[in-house]
C-alpha cells in the first residue's frame, strides 16, 4: 500500500466507521425500550432500525452482548419486577408487560429470577413493610 492509500484508509475508517450500525442497533434498543409490552418480532424490529433481521440479529449481539429477544425478555422481567413491588397482582403484571399466559410468566420469570413471581412479591412486599 502506498503513503496516500494508507491515508486514505485511515480517513475513511474514521468518518464512515460503523455509524449507520451503530444507529440501526441503537434505533432497535429505543424501541424495545419504549414498546416492549408489545408483541415484537425480529422482522418489525429490523424494518424499523432499517436493515436486514439478520444483520440486525449480529449487530444487537455485537454491540450488546446478547440477542434482541434476550434483551426484551430482560426488559420485561425488569419492568414485572416493579410491577410486583408496588403490589400488582401476578395476572396484572403478566398482561402489563406483553405476555399473554400466567404459566409462561411464570416459569419465565422463576428461570430469570430463581423465583416465582408471588414468591417475589410476597418477598418484596415483606421487607418494603416491616409492620406485617
Amino acid at each position: 500500500m502506498t503513503y496516500y492509500t494508507k491515508k486514505l484508509q485511515r480517513l475513511k475508517e474514521t468518518w464512515f466507521s460503523n455509524q449507520g450500525q451503530i444507529e440501526a442497533v441503537v434505533t432497535a434498543k429505543k424501541y424495545l425500550d419504549t414498546h416492549f409490552q408489545e408483541a415484537i418480532d425480529l422482522d418489525r424490529l429490523a424494518r424499523i432500525s432499517g436493515t436486514s433481521k439478520y444483520h440486525l440479529l449480529r449487530l444487537f449481539k455485537h454491540y450488546f452482548g446478547i440477542t434482541p429477544r434476550q434483551y426484551l425478555i430482560n426488559k420485561r422481567i425488569e419492568a414485572a419486577k416493579k410491577l410486583l413491588r408496588t403490589g400488582t397482582s401476578v395476572a396484572d403484571t403478566c398482561y402489563a408487560i406483553g405476555l399473554e399466559s400466567v404459566h409462561s410468566f411464570s416459569r419465565l420469570f422463576k428461570a430469570k429470577t430463581g423465583m416465582t413471581p408471588s414468591a417475589y412479591k410476597r418477598a418484596t412486599f415483606d421487607t418494603s413493610n416491616p409492620q406485617n
